[in-house]
Order: C-alpha cells, then sequence, then structure tokens
C-alpha cells in the first residue's frame, strides 16, 4: 500500500494499515521524542501516546501539506503537553542576559550526537523544550511563547539558559583528544 492508501484505511481504523503506518513511521517519530523528552522512557511514552493521537485525529488530515509533517506536530505536541501538566516554572529575567549568546555549533562537530541529544535531554524541562522549538524545529519565540504560554523574554531567557548548559556541558568531550594506537599495540 502506498502512503494515500494507507491513510484511507487508516481513517476506516483497519488495523493492518494502522500497524503498518506505525512500522513507516515510529523510528523518525522516536528520534523526534528523544529530543523532547528527558530519556528513553519518556520518549517512548510520548510516541505511544502521539500514535493513539495521530489515530484518532487521522480523519481530520486533509491531505494538504506534508503527511509526516502533520504527524511530527502532533508529536511535538504531545511533548509539550506533558511540560504542561508537569507545570515548571519559568523565571522571566532582564534582557540584558541575552546579549552574550553566540552558540558556535560548528565547534561541536566532532562530538557523536548520541551524546549532544544526551546533555540535550539532561536540561531542565523547560529549557529542553525551548531549545528544541527554536533550534531544531525552527519555530519563532513568539511562536513559543504562545505553545508554551510564557513570554517571549522567558522563551529567550530558556534559550540562552539551555544554550550556557549545553556549552557548559559539551566543552569537555570537545577538548578530549583521540586515543591513537602506539606502534606495538598499546
Amino acid at each position: 500500500m502506498n502512503i494515500e492508501q494507507l491513510i484511507k484505511a487508516c481513517k476506516k481504523q483497519n488495523l493492518d494499515a494502522q500497524s503498518q503506518l506505525y512500522q513507516m513511521y515510529k523510528d523518525d517519530l522516536y528520534v523526534l521524542c528523544l529530543k523532547y523528552c528527558k530519556n528513553k522512557e519518556e520518549a517512548q511514552d510520548n510516541l505511544q501516546d502521539a500514535f493513539l493521537n495521530i489515530f484518532s485525529k487521522i480523519k481530520s488530515y486533509k491531505g494538504k501539506g506534508s503527511f509526516e509533517g502533520w504527524m511530527k506536530r502532533i508529536t511535538i505536541n504531545k511533548a509539550i503537553d506533558k511540560y504542561k501538566r508537569d507545570k515548571h516554572i519559568n523565571i522571566e529575567i532582564n534582557n540584558d542576559i541575552l546579549i552574550d549568546n553566540h552558540f558556535d555549533s560548528t565547534s561541536f562537530e566532532s562530538i557523536p550526537i548520541s551524546n549532544i541529544l544526551k546533555h540535550i535531554q539532561e536540561l531542565p524541562p523547560q529549557y529542553r523544550l525551548v531549545f528544541n522549538l527554536y533550534e531544531l524545529d525552527n519555530y519563532t519565540h513568539k511562536e513559543i511563547s504562545k505553545l508554551l504560554g510564557i513570554s517571549v523574554n522567558t522563551s529567550k531567557s530558556n534559550l540562552h539558559r539551555a544554550k550556557n548548559i549545553l556549552k557548559i556541558n559539551l566543552q569537555p568531550l570537545r577538548l578530549r583528544p583521540s586515543k591513537k594506537l602506539t606502534s606495538n599495540g598499546d
């Protein structure tokens, strides 16, 4: 079945089609979940919740725009909903802290993506969400403020703090010399 046929069958609640759709997209959406969740277990829960939501709302998908993009929005919104339910406190700060916010990601290119992802997952939830929405999914601070129910300045502040935490935590990994074998095999 092609994707259009799968979508039509899923709209009719065909379990085989739902299973095929899940198999097609579970890996990509799981990686997306990992960006927004603090660990693999939470990411797996978010993935399952997202697919339940996808299957319950699939009748509302009208074929306009990318189906994968539509599923990604649902998946991101599931992570945001969990964040809102947990009611994290956001502190609004002065714009002056945002002035020195240079984050040279190219200086971290030698670090394996799995290490970077691990450090992103360890960020406090409000910082992780803003960082992912802004840096990885290209949302604006205005869009983030609406999604999360925070001010634009809080969004900017959370991004700034996330970048500083990542910069500090990734710096030692960037400076580690690679191990080289000596001529005698040691």
